[in-house]
């Protein structure tokens, strides 16, 4: 994290230049979403085991550099140097303008080259990523709370208004046959992109991240409009029907996005139609992939992915009424405490956290 904040993955300062790896650095795609869930992971660790141990000065390090990344790309045109450029690869590869990505204009949101499923943003406010950042920084503000960092604490909060701000303004639009959503993207200037990826974060996933709950009605016609064949990302066949991604073959649907359809989900009938749709789309491997043709179940990308599995064993833990202390999905459930259960070791969390 302190090596190479810009990068969504790790091989060994915050260094924007072209291509220039390190040792440990895996890659230098610029994505929002890889600076939140460092946030999310000390935070929901912290809620579920009340470890103080990790109110330490390198999370205060930590909190510095993402908030000083994040006031830069507040104005990525003139405030940032990062770039990025691969020759010799699809357009979805690279950024464009000389790797500086599509033009933008101040929000208050704060930019992101990358979306988490590795393809280039289109417009550079990516409007899930820009809320799961809301979010963390909420969460910024409770362990600097904690450690008795108020300056920096009141900048996050601060950072959290103005995006919120610009979420509200610049990523909802007035939809035809859905009316008031939010959109994917956004440059800010009127130009916006209608769609939803099935990584994570994403438009499905919002009462997910926590931003809002899964009854509000903007969330609620942003799902109609996710879930239909409007969003150009959206497949139905033999097998299942969902939400896939410009990252996989046309027809191959996620079963992340499956998974968190089923926890945002209000209804029951739909919670059972997912379980039914994993039933019969693991391919007689027992485990989840990454996408999957809707009609040929049996071709699908990647034999191992950690990261569908988990969202698959979430999903089916929070039917069990299994939630990890603190997380949204836990408290969107609204369940009886004496019904509840949480995933949890160690001590428990203090009063008040």
């Amino acid at each position: 994290m302190l090596i190479k904040p810009s990068n969504i993955g790790f091989n060994n300062l915050f260094l924007y230049k072209v291509l220039t790896i390190r040792p440990l650095v895996w890659e230098r795609k610029y994505e929002l979403d890889s600076l939140c869930y460092p946030i999310q992971l000390a935070y929901l660790y912290w809620k579920a085991t009340g470890d103080d141990s990790v109110l330490q000065p390198t999370l205060k390090q930590v909190l510095e550099t993402i908030y000083r990344i994040w006031k830069i790309e507040q104005d990525h045109e003139a405030k940032s140097s990062y770039s990025f450029e691969r020759d010799d690869c699809r357009v979805s590869d690279t950024l464009l303008r000389k790797g500086k990505g599509g033009y933008s204009v101040p929000t208050g949101m704060t930019w992101s080259g990358f979306r988490p499923s590795d393809d280039a943003c289109l417009y550079g406010y990516l409007i899930p990523a820009n809320m799961f950042a809301v979010v963390v920084s909420n969460y910024a503000v409770e362990l600097l709370t904690a450690m008795e960092e108020i300056k920096l604490a009141e900048q996050f909060r601060e950072l959290e208004a103005d995006i919120r701000q610009g979420i509200e303004q610049y990523g909802k639009m007035d939809h035809p046959v859905y009316g008031e959503i939010y959109v994917y993207e956004t440059d800010g200037n009127g130009r916006v992109n209608l769609m939803d990826d099935a990584n994570v974060p994403s438009l499905l996933a919002i009462p997910y991240l926590g931003y809002t709950t899964a009854d509000d009605p903007v969330y609620h016609n942003t799902r109609r409009f996710i879930l239909s064949r409007d969003n150009p990302y959206y497949y139905e066949g033999s097998y299942a029907k969902g939400v896939g991604s410009p990252h996989t073959p046309d027809h191959y649907v996620w079963h992340i996005s499956l998974a968190i359809q089923g926890m945002t989900a209000i209804d029951s009938k739909e919670k059972r139609q997912i379980v039914a749709m994993f039933k019969q789309t693991h391919a007689d491997t027992y485990f989840m992939h990454e996408g999957f043709d809707v009609d040929r179940p049996k071709q699908y990308t990647r034999s191992w992915f950690a990261w569908a599995n988990s969202m698959f064993s979430e999903f089916l833990l929070s039917e069990a009424g299994i939630y990890v202390p603190g997380s949204p999905l836990e408290n969107m459930k609204n369940n009886k405490a004496g019904d509840r259960h949480v995933l949890s070791t160690g001590k428990a969390a203090k009063p008040n956290q």
